[in-house]
């Protein structure tokens, strides 16, 4: 029977232009730390710069921070890196999301909108919390 190893990491950034940044050094340790393969690092890292910048640019957090809790679990058959996102902003109803229109997109002038999609296309499990207390998004990649 082979036992579980679980480690936890809090970190509470400012919301301010290249503190996500911060966020990904930790992915990048930890990712190493349980011998993840760099693609699947960097992978984790781009959707963990995704949902800052969407917490930074949307929620309109009342106390300007964001708190990202950081986990990985090796044993028992499975390897996993785990990241939360949250902010105590104003939140939004995740079934009201839509795909945005690729073509639309192209021709816009303003390119964004794409954080969500790009959050699942990278990363194994997603899951979204968010209503009136603020919005936490958990994001799981396996090894």
């Amino acid at each position: 029977m082979s036992s579980l190893e679980r480690r936890e990491v809090h970190l509470t950034i400012p919301v301010a232009p290249e503190m996500e940044i911060v966020a990904t050094a930790l992915v990048s340790a930890l990712g190493e730390l349980m011998s993840m393969e760099r693609d699947k690092i960097d992978e984790i890292k781009m959707a963990v710069v995704e949902s800052c910048i969407n917490a930074f640019e949307h929620s309109a957090t009342p106390d300007h921070r964001v708190e990202i809790e950081f986990i990985t679990e090796q044993g028992n058959g499975r390897a996993y890196l785990e990241v939360g996102v949250t902010d105590n902003g104003r939140g939004f109803d995740p079934a009201k999301l839509t795909a945005p229109d690729i073509s639309a997109k192209l021709k816009a002038s303003r390119k964004r909108g794409w954080g969500i999609k790009i959050i699942e296309s990278l990363i194994d499990d997603v899951r979204i919390e968010s209503g009136t207390h603020g919005t936490k998004i958990v994001m799981r990649k396996y090894r």
